[in-house]
């Protein structure tokens, strides 16, 4: 089975109303990139990836008049992919969804969130992510209210082969300093925006360990927007959100080789997942953003990892149409698993 990950940037801008796809020469969510030639680049990419579930981080919005499960599956319809059918969990203001695109001839995946319900108040513990988490952030003894702008999404799934698994999407987001005025502004709301981050890892660590506690194999996938030696704040904090997720060696691991080499590697060349265009300093930021990580006894079937980056990956290099695709079509490129289950 191929599961993959893939944050498609701004993907609701290709869409108009009425959740049919803008192929026009408008301009997209990306700079210097029409909607038809975005549209035709994520096409490109999918058909290429030709996976039978792929969690699509920014998916298009869900609203009144938007319908993220309806445009995703008119998507994979103009381009004929297998992953023909989409499911949504809990849907966010921010106009980037949580959604898997899936082949039902290979899974079944039905959303079924954990966890107490909570009102404005809050619960302790794991609520479910559409909810509110108490959790003291700082050291004032003091509770504060966590919420989740993406509520990640659970799904539990049941493979063609019968093999049954929880699937996580995730897009963990760290607010950038609006509204400051000043350099201390800016250092005090990033740091608050910092700590509701890691508490949203946290929070997301609890569910995974009750997961695993009751047996159940467990697939986190998304775009954590973290990595180790990312931030600049991780030295405050001692770890990242990515460290927080993969758990202690006191806990039940989860395991990403890309993470891992991350880890043990920090001043060495590491995989990246994400580039960005620096403006003001005429270049270029790779970095490594997006995960699949896999309970431990996953690991023993036969899983293996690619990144689908087109400068680090021999294959995606050596197809020019694909690789032009995947540097039009996001700032991210697709995370893929190839997993015997």
């Amino acid at each position: 089975m191929r599961i993959a990950t893939y944050n498609v940037e701004w993907f609701s801008s290709l869409f108009d109303d009425q959740n049919q796809l803008l192929m026009d020469d408008g301009w997209s969510g990306r700079q210097g990139v029409t909607r038809a030639q975005q549209i035709e680049a994520v096409g490109t990419v999918f058909t290429a990836l030709d996976a039978d579930a792929v969690m699509v981080v920014e998916a298009p919005d869900q609203g009144s008049k938007r319908d993220t499960v309806l445009a995703l599956e008119r998507f994979a319809a103009a381009f004929e992919l297998r992953a023909h059918k989409a499911v949504l969990g809990f849907a966010n203001t921010t106009q980037q969804e949580i959604a898997l695109l899936y082949d039902p001839e290979a899974l079944t995946p039905v959303h079924d969130p954990r966890g107490v319900p909570t009102g404005q108040e809050g619960a302790n513990g794991a609520p479910r992510f559409d909810g509110t988490l108490r959790l003291d952030l700082d050291v004032d003894a003091k509770e504060d209210l966590v919420v989740f702008s993406k509520p990640p999404l659970e799904l539990d799934v049941t493979t063609a082969s019968g093999r049954r698994l929880r699937l996580i999407g995730a897009h963990l987001k760290s607010k950038a300093p609006h509204g400051a005025r000043n350099r201390d502004e800016v250092m005090k709301l990033s740091i608050a925006n910092r700590r509701k981050q890691l508490a949203q890892a946290i929070w997301l660590r609890r569910r995974i360990e009750e997961e695993l506690a009751a047996g159940e194999d467990v697939i986190l996938l998304g775009d954590l927007n973290d990595g180790p030696g990312l931030d600049a704040f991780e030295d405050l904090f001692g770890r990242s959100s990515v460290e927080i997720l993969l758990g202690s060696n006191s806990s039940p691991r989860m395991y990403d080789p890309h993470a891992e080499m991350a880890l043990r590697h920090k001043l060495a060349a590491q995989p990246t997942t994400a580039r960005f265009h620096i403006e003001r300093e005429g270049r270029y930021l790779n970095a490594l953003l997006d995960y699949i990580m896999v309970s431990e006894k996953l690991r023993s079937a036969n899983p293996r990892w690619r990144i689908w980056h087109p400068f680090e990956d021999h294959t995606c290099w050596d197809v020019p149409e694909l690789r032009d695709a995947l540097l039009t079509a996001s700032d991210h490129f697709p995370v893929v698993l190839d997993i015997d289950i």
